[in-house]
């Protein structure tokens, strides 16, 4: 039998740096992946036994496979980054592409005009950007258009044609937002030297042009200009204004990236900021959809490949929050204090905050996503072998001693289901036992469960310490079902989440999606456990003594508790009163019963 492709391709492969495709049997591309050595990264995909199902499948699916050999494994991430946007690979993580993005350019042509474009056309202008929506374009625009007067015509103002007298001055000339170079009422050094500071204010550089504005305002009000002197101050006003929304970081930080990563089972997060003259003049985030189950370190360096490439961004250092081989040609730095390592950490937040819009707005628009997702992650927190779609609490109730009862509440895909709550009466525990009760609880549950046939839940939690939660370990043996049904415990004091034989517990993230769901079942299960305590004990209140006398029913207790008022006078009254109000023969009976009180 002939040997698929691939099985000699591996073979032979070299064990330099370089870039692998995967194709399929209709000969699709469908994985792209670097590697430091080609050779020992393939063969790992042939070799290793896969815990990730999505693994197992794309190495099933792999027919062929074509390599490119590169001289440095920073030039492998470059080419790898190249190739998913041409190719999108099925099975690789998603990178947007940067064509709808805008950017500012500063057209090469006499008087130069500054305008907002989608295209990028090699003529010799200059591009800045791209930028992540387009009121920051806007915004940016209307800043630069109220400090400096430029023109917004398409007029072609060569030396010939302002010669010619080929055009006439409009209305923006008129209202003071154009100089007319179309008339020659400005020379192109004087025109070019306002691009100049534009040119500074979109880098993020506003030193020039603020202290020009305050040199000009100073004179204007020495001449007594005081109008000329307030148009300056209002300029000088809102370019202040402008850089006060770029947050001021260090002033000796200049021409840096930041870049950091979060992420969960599905999805990695990237922030990007971009550092100029102390400060932060762009902050954009990527969500990266995993495909592979890729790590943070393997999904970082591609995003800062595809982020730089997409922004343009020529910065010789970059800080990250872990190491990562960019080349030598950009130096990573690993901040650990001061100013440096707080830009870090802002880009982290940064990202956390994208993360959790995210996820808002994907639990409106794709609930199905939100509620796979999280599974997904109580699954990955818990350790669990699946994910947790149906889980049960039970809590035990009992106040003062008396009335001993417990609950079980019922979350489907992380929320109450209340059909399926239930109560119950402690039938075989005497006085307040809560481990007892727990025990006897548990196997009353899923006895019935499984002599009904229904199905188990996927997950057992248990309000209490390591007590309550090794009771209920102990029904699940006496039935069977250990190791059927993942079961935890939840000790209030600390929110420790305790395991089956382990007596060191653990802690999650108080922030964690996973810790607010065993929170919200134990406060339900708290909550519904007590309702029933308080109807039994409302009903206890108004029980008597009487009721259990033979002889005595609502209507003779009536009689009673209207003539003597109490039941201590019932009891201290003379055989005769009672006869008198019941009769002889009933009298007697009730007085006799009376007295065994």
């Amino acid at each position: 039998m002939e040997q698929p492709p691939i099985a000699i391709q591996f073979k032979t492969l070299p064990s330099d740096p370089g870039v692998y495709q995967y194709f399929d049997k209709n000969d699709t591309v469908i994985y792209v992946g670097k590697a430091k050595n080609l050779k020992r990264r393939v063969t790992s995909y042939f070799t290793k036994v896969h815990d990730n199902a999505k693994t197992r499948i794309l190495v099933k699916k792999i027919y062929r496979m074509e390599h490119i050999v590169v001289p440095t494994e920073v030039d492998a991430l470059l080419l790898e980054n190249n190739l998913i946007k041409k190719y999108r690979p099925r099975y690789n993580i998603l990178l947007k592409d940067d064509k709808t993005y805008p950017w500012i350019c500063i057209k090469k042509e006499p008087f130069p005009r500054v305008f907002s474009t989608r295209k990028v056309i090699r003529d010799g202008s200059e591009y800045f950007g791209p930028y992540p929506n387009v009121k920051t374009v806007y915004t940016l625009l209307e800043l630069i258009r109220g400090l400096y007067p430029i023109r917004t015509c398409n007029y072609d103002l060569s030396e010939e044609k302002i010669q010619k007298q080929s055009y006439k001055v409009c209305l923006e000339y008129h209202i003071g937002n154009c100089l007319a170079p179309c008339e020659s009422k400005v020379n192109e050094e004087e025109y070019n030297q306002n691009i100049a500071a534009i040119r500074d204010i979109i880098k993020g550089n506003f030193r020039r042009s603020l202290d020009q504005f305050k040199t000009q305002m100073g004179q204007y009000a020495s001449n007594m200009e005081f109008e000329r002197a307030q148009e300056i101050k209002e300029k000088l006003e809102s370019l202040e204004n402008y850089q006060a929304k770029s947050t001021v970081v260090n002033s000796k930080i200049t021409n840096v990236d930041v870049f950091s990563i979060i992420s969960d089972e599905s999805y990695g997060y990237v922030n990007f900021f971009q550092v100029a003259f102390g400060s932060i003049i762009r902050s954009h985030t990527v969500e990266i959809k995993k495909k592979l189950e890729e790590t943070d370190a393997e999904m970082l360096p591609l995003a800062i490949v595809d982020l730089r490439q997409r922004f343009n961004s020529q910065s010789k250092e970059i800080y990250l929050p872990f190491e990562v081989d960019l080349g030598p040609k950009i130096k990573v730095t690993v901040p650990i204090l001061g100013d440096k390592k707080k830009l870090v950490d802002l880009s982290q937040r940064n990202a956390k905050f994208f993360r959790l819009e995210r996820f808002k707005q994907i639990k409106i628009v794709d609930p199905e996503r939100h509620i796979k997702r999280l599974m997904q992650q109580m699954k990955t927190d818990l350790r669990l072998q699946n994910e947790p779609i149906h889980i049960e609490c039970f809590d035990n109730s009992n106040i003062q001693g008396t009335n001993p009862t417990a609950a079980c509440v019922v979350f489907r895909n992380g929320k109450p289901f209340k059909k399926d709550y239930r109560h119950f009466k402690i039938k075989t525990v005497e006085g307040p036992d809560d481990f007892a009760s727990m025990e006897e609880v548990v196997h009353r549950r899923y006895k019935r469960l499984s002599d009904e046939g229904q199905p188990l839940p996927q997950l057992i939690v248990i309000d209490g310490g390591k007590g309550q939660l090794s009771s209920a370990v102990k029904s699940l043996d006496r039935l069977g079902l250990r190791g059927q049904i993942a079961i935890i415990g939840i000790a209030k004091r600390l929110e420790e989440i305790y395991y089956p034989g382990d007596s060191i517990p653990m802690y999650l993230d108080k922030k964690s999606e996973t810790l607010k769901i065993i929170q919200q079942l134990r406060n339900e299960a708290h909550r519904f456990g007590l309702t029933l305590h308080r109807n039994i004990r409302s009903k206890n209140a108004l029980k008597s003594p009487l009721d259990g006398v033979e002889g005595i029913g609502p209507k003779t207790k009536e009689m009673l508790l209207k003539k003597f008022k109490s039941l201590k006078r019932i009891k201290g009254a003379p055989e005769k009163e009672i006869i008198q109000l019941l009769g002889e023969v009933k009298g007697v009976k009730i007085f006799q019963k009376l007295q065994k009180l």
